[in-house]
């Protein structure tokens, strides 16, 4: 039983998936901060763009 304990506490396999949870966990968040930040900005400015196409027009001959 004491060798079993002593594999489990030299063992890092687990050490290295936290790793990875943390940093996918780091990136997710901050591309959700990045588009809620950029997101109303994209908005209005799709909407600018709607408005002035809105209003131009075509000329026929």
């Amino acid at each position: 039983m004491m060798k079993i304990l002593a594999k489990f506490r030299r063992d890092e396999d687990g050490a290295v998936t936290v790793d990875w949870v943390v940093l996918t966990a780091a990136i997710v968040g901050l591309g959700i901060a990045v588009m809620s930040s950029i997101g109303t900005s994209t908005a209005s400015l799709g909407d600018k763009i709607s408005s002035q196409l809105d209003e131009q027009t075509i000329a026929t001959y």
